[in-house]
């Protein structure tokens, strides 16, 4: 991997580390954004206006924070991957049931892929701080405390 120059004081190996973390972070938040629109367009059952309004607030929060995601990796001298392509050739999260409309079988599956990434990005909390960039720690923690509290709101649709 090959960072830009940039005067951020950041060590080298921090930077690599993060770059690395932070891309994978992109990519699979670009790739549950697209499946959280999947399931606000699709979904269907007698509780269809909550579930889509959530899930619209759900899909725009995470646009947001590939944004935030992305602008750190250009900070430190990383390159985005943000392209459809780098998305569907990276991402961790397992593919999205393209025919699913049951609403509850959206929130299954979409409480399965907030937890994968949840997951993954505890372990980028780890790997940043233990590499020295504190900053990019910071920015996962706040993510993984919002994955966490989204993960839950679905998991509150599943209880019978």
């Amino acid at each position: 991997m090959s960072l830009r120059a940039t005067r951020n004081d950041l060590g080298e190996n921090a930077k690599k580390v993060s770059v690395n973390v932070l891309n994978g972070t992109l990519v699979d938040t670009i790739d549950l954004t697209n499946c959280v629109r999947m399931a606000h367009w699709t979904l269907r059952g007698s509780n269809f206006i909550g579930l889509h309004t959530m899930l619209e607030g759900f899909y725009n929060e995470l646009f947001a924070t590939a944004d935030e995601v992305a602008e750190r990796l250009v900070q430190i001298g990383g390159t985005p991957d943000g392209t459809s392509q780098l998305v569907g050739e990276k991402t961790r999260l397992p593919a999205y049931p393209q025919h699913t409309t049951a609403s509850m079988e959206h929130v299954k599956e979409l409480a399965d892929r907030f937890a994968n990434l949840a997951k993954s990005v505890r372990e980028g909390i780890d790997a940043t701080d233990e590499a020295g960039d504190a900053d990019t720690a910071d920015l996962l923690t706040g993510l993984s405390r919002d994955l966490d509290k989204k993960l839950w709101m679905l998991e509150a649709h599943l209880d019978k």
